[in-house]
């Protein structure tokens, strides 16, 4: 099993009251994820920039840190 670190940004948006995931973005550095985050953050309720480990083999991510938030997001970990 090969795993490899990726960068996603994940905005946020309300609907009916309910926080909802938008398109994932990915980005090609730590340092790139949370300047995508912050250039994200006036359009969304809220943006997230987060570390986490790829399986190659499945596309199963896991083990998500935190890298940069912008208002409300949801906790990946649940």
């Amino acid at each position: 099993m090969a795993n490899a670190e990726k960068f996603i940004v994940l905005p946020y948006r309300k609907n009916r009251g309910n926080l909802v995931p938008g398109e994932m973005r990915q980005a090609s550095n730590a340092v790139s994820a949370e300047k995508i985050a912050t250039s994200m953050a006036l359009r969304f309720v809220g943006v997230a920039a987060y570390a986490v480990m790829v399986d190659e083999e499945t596309g199963d991510m896991s083990s998500p840190r935190l890298l940069a938030r912008h208002g409300e997001i949801a906790d990946l970990s649940s």
